[in-house]
């Protein structure tokens, strides 16, 4: 960790709801006028579209049918954790950017499934992650030792892959079948590599569905905001000023000492409640270490 280069990391897996998170700390970001360097988890992959099916064929010959971009042999962890190190003691590092589709393409100008060339951050107050494995720890990668402010964001798991299906049907032309084949493929390093980051993070946010999802796999809608209560759990509750939050967040309560409850439309409202003080704490922290 660095008090003079602050970096945030939110992790979670496909579909779980990351992006969601980042525009809560751009807003924030934008009204409280701290600049950030971005970096996308998808940028550290270590095989391009076709580099990874080729790779997955291999795996799929070696017997090993569950390789996926969840695993760390998929990505380039120890270069993640270099970034991590180097921005913390310089405030500074290269990122580059992983092209999903032909919108992407247009505006980075690499064809959709590759990687564009690597750059120098810009000046920045703080760093900003988002992806798979922000708070990995493997026995060659200790990520949350570098992260000042942790968040993982973790829907229960038929409510993440309805919002994968969704997502992969819609907006990148998957079918179901696909989807569901994606699911089985990751289901051991999910295991193995997701879920343990929640043991390190410092808040997370758990959306849970107060309607039926019995059945991901035929869902025709995504649970709506309002269909949903978010579970928020902070690692060390000191300093959280629960009553204040409950104040704020009408229909929330307390379920744990550590735990709140909160209706699920108020989600961006309970981010913004939760976040801009811990925002305000690292940039004071940081201001007092220049």
């Amino acid at each position: 960790m660095s008090k003079l280069h602050p970096i945030i990391a939110i992790t979670g897996s496909s579909g779980a709801g990351t992006t969601t998170v980042r525009d809560t700390f751009v807003k924030i970001f934008t009204r409280e006028k701290v600049s950030a360097a971005f970096i996308e988890g998808d940028a550290f992959h270590k095989y391009d579209r076709a580099g990874m099916k080729a790779k997955t064929a291999e795996e799929d010959a070696r017997g090993n049918r569950h390789f996926s971009h969840f695993s760390a042999d998929a990505n380039e962890l120890e270069l993640l954790e270099a970034l991590f190190d180097e921005y913390g003691r310089r405030g500074k590092g290269k990122t580059r950017h992983y092209v999903h589709d032909d919108k992407e393409a247009a505006l980075f100008g690499s064809a959709p499934g590759t990687f564009t060339d690597w750059e120098d951050l810009p000046s920045s107050d703080v760093l900003f992650y988002e992806g798979l494995h922000g708070c990995v720890v493997t026995d060659k990668v200790n990520l949350p030792r570098h992260v000042d402010l942790k968040i993982g964001v973790v829907p229960v798991i038929n409510l993440e892959w309805i919002q994968k299906i969704h997502r992969d049907r819609n907006a990148r032309g998957y079918t179901t079948e696909d989807v569901t084949g994606t699911i089985l493929r990751r289901m051991p390093d999910y295991m193995n590599y997701i879920c343990p980051q929640f043991s390190h993070t410092n808040i997370n946010f758990q959306r849970v569905p107060t309607v039926d999802t019995s059945n991901p796999f035929i869902a025709r809608w995504i649970p709506t905001p309002s269909e949903s209560m978010l579970v928020i759990r902070f690692a060390n509750p000191r300093g959280i000023d629960f009553p204040y939050l409950l104040s704020m967040l009408n229909g929330s309560f307390m379920s744990r000492a550590n735990s709140i409850v909160v209706p699920g439309e108020k989600l961006d409202l309970a981010m913004q409640l939760i976040f801009t003080p811990l925002i305000h704490k690292l940039l004071d922290e940081k201001r007092r270490a220049a």
